[in-house]
């Protein structure tokens, strides 16, 4: 694994128990320039992944905690009249940092989830007409709890499709809560955590990123694997081009954590679920006979036709 990466991984493992897998996923979209969509229940580590994140990488961090009397202003910020300058002044709201938490964001209206779309997309904010360029990196992590919860707004295709990744945390087994116990008894890590990378270094790789290679063969894999999405008959809206796109981008990603210069098919089998679940809606009928995108995904990677030409590690 890169040493740099690796660096980060182990710093959230002192806060995070068993959650290698969701650090590294998160580590990914950061360097694929993606957004990341964490849901499970209340309790279970979703806000303190993204805390640690944050403080690893020594970035800019803001948290915005969704409700139901949230504004758009709220989030992007205002512009104000200042009378000695006789002129309008943008105001910023916590949109403008590098890494975002976007707690509970399904604990909000959709109007003020569409207030996300542009950043997201963009890396920018408009504010009467004119555009403010968000800092780099930037980059969305969201929590949300499970749609059946009360209180909760279901985010609009729109809004999901502008996540790279969909991450569930899971609870952890026994002995992992035992050792959450015995190292918060005490002082909670968290206030421990120092930064082990600078932004600058974080930059660098990546813009490391966009230089691995992908071969003709895996991108035809890929799209072989969203068009299936298509043209599966319980689904009634599958895989958009842009889920295409943030499938390299994140094969990209994970093959430069693992010191790679290329992308392999079994990157792209081992991400797909994470890249391309959020973006299926199956059809009423086959959630009626109950049906999951999990065990659709998994039948439609299961049938794929693999590359065959051979990738060998260097």
């Amino acid at each position: 694994m890169h040493p740099k990466i690796e660096m980060i991984i182990k710093n959230i493992e002192k806060v995070m128990i068993g959650k290698r897998e969701v650090a590294e996923l998160s580590i990914v979209a950061l360097l694929a320039s993606g957004h990341v969509l964490l849901e499970d229940v209340p309790g279970v580590g979703k806000t303190m992944m993204v805390r640690a994140l944050a403080k690893s990488v020594s970035a800019d961090f803001k948290r915005i905690q969704f409700t139901p009397d949230l504004l758009p202003s709220d989030v992007i910020g205002v512009s104000i009249y200042n009378p000695k300058s006789l002129q309008f002044e943008f105001r910023p709201g916590p949109i403008v940092g590098n890494i975002i938490l976007a707690d509970e964001i399904n604990r909000t209206s959709p109007k003020t989830q569409s207030a996300l779309l542009e950043s997201m997309e963009e890396s920018s904010v408009s504010i009467d007409g004119e555009m403010f360029e968000l800092p780099k990196p930037f980059f969305v992590m969201a929590t949300q709890n499970p749609i059946e919860y009360e209180g909760t707004f279901p985010l609009p295709e729109a809004q999901l499709d502008r996540f790279l990744m969909k991450i569930h945390m899971g609870y952890p087994t026994a002995l992992e809560e035992i050792e959450i116990l015995r190292r918060a008894e005490k002082s909670a890590p968290i206030q421990n955590l120092e930064p082990v990378i600078t932004i600058d270094e974080l930059l660098a790789i990546q813009d490391e990123v966009k230089n691995v290679y992908v071969d003709d063969s895996v991108k035809g894999y890929i799209v072989q694997l969203a068009r299936a999405t298509r043209e599966e008959p319980n689904v009634y809206l599958g895989v958009s081009p842009r889920g295409t796109l943030a499938l390299m981008r994140a094969c990209q990603a994970y093959a430069k954590i693992h010191n790679r210069d290329f992308v392999k098919p079994d990157d792209v089998q081992y991400l797909a679920p994470f890249v391309f679940s959020h973006r299926i809606i199956l059809k009423p009928e086959a959630r009626y006979e109950g049906l999951t995108v999990d065990e659709i995904l998994n039948n439609i990677i299961t049938k794929s036709v693999i590359p065959i030409k051979r990738f060998v590690e260097k």
